[in-house]
């Protein structure tokens, strides 16, 4: 008796545990296998292999999604045999979000991200090569989870 008492109190202190992720809203992209994604400008190929994993594939045909990327590359520290020593890229996502059904835009953003590299000029250097892969994938990645946080609390019905 004691144990199904224990059971008993146990189970009747848990009825009410809310769980963070219970409300799925801000977990759930609003665009995915609704949007037509269509990029222009810099030509950044992570961004092309994992646009389809962030938007699926276009199903409903509800919205197109229009993205410039824009990159500029500044010398920030240039040595006396104008080698450059510090690199910086900036990237310049200007996103147009468009709704098939009301014909406007719905959503329209710009967004900035900027990384910096020290470049080696020895020759061929691979592990300059990877970083900046690795910093382009990253920085891609962030720019484009940044623009789908910022339209989970936006109404998609709505012209602009």
């Amino acid at each position: 008796n004691l144990f199904f008492l224990i059971i008993f109190l146990f189970i009747l202190s848990c009825s009410n545990i809310k769980f963070i992720y219970s409300d799925n809203t801000n977990l759930i992209n609003p665009l995915y296998n609704k949007t037509n994604v269509t990029t222009s400008g810099s030509d950044l190929v992570f961004m092309n292999s994992y646009l389809p994993m962030l938007f699926g594939e276009n199903k409903n045909d509800e919205f197109v999604l229009l993205i410039n990327v824009e990159e500029e590359q500044t010398k920030r520290s240039v040595e006396t045999n104008q080698a450059t020593s510090n690199l910086r890229y900036e990237l310049r996502f200007n996103y147009t979000l468009i709704s098939n059904k009301n014909d406007c835009i719905v959503f329209k953003k710009e967004i900035l991200s900027n990384f910096s590299i020290v470049p080696k000029s020895a020759g061929y250097n691979y592990g300059t090569d990877a970083s900046l892969e690795k910093k382009y994938e990253l920085t891609i990645s962030d720019n484009l989870n940044q623009f789908i946080s910022f339209l989970s609390g936006f109404n998609l019905n709505q012209c602009k």
